[in-house]
């Protein structure tokens, strides 16, 4: 009897082990996608900081300029 419970529960141990194991896969899937995920919106905040900053130079630059104050103030055509 005690040979056919050690068998059974080596079994018990195994199928165990596996189910971790594909649980383990899994998660590693997961991560590595959410990773990706991050990276890709690491890559476009850092785009969009670029174009911010761009923008501000820009205006910036305009307003040193004097450019906005000759500027007419008037409605655009479609009203």
């Amino acid at each position: 009897m005690s040979n056919k419970s050690t068998s059974t529960e080596l079994n018990d141990l195994t199928t165990h082990m596996v189910e971790l194991e594909h649980k383990l896969t899994f998660q590693q899937q997961a991560f590595d996608q959410l990773n990706g995920v991050v990276l890709e919106q690491h890559a476009e905040i850092e785009r969009l900081r670029h174009e911010i900053e761009s923008l501000r130079r820009l205006l910036h630059g305009l307003a040193e300029s004097g450019v906005s104050e000759d500027l007419p103030h008037e409605k655009p055509p479609h009203y």
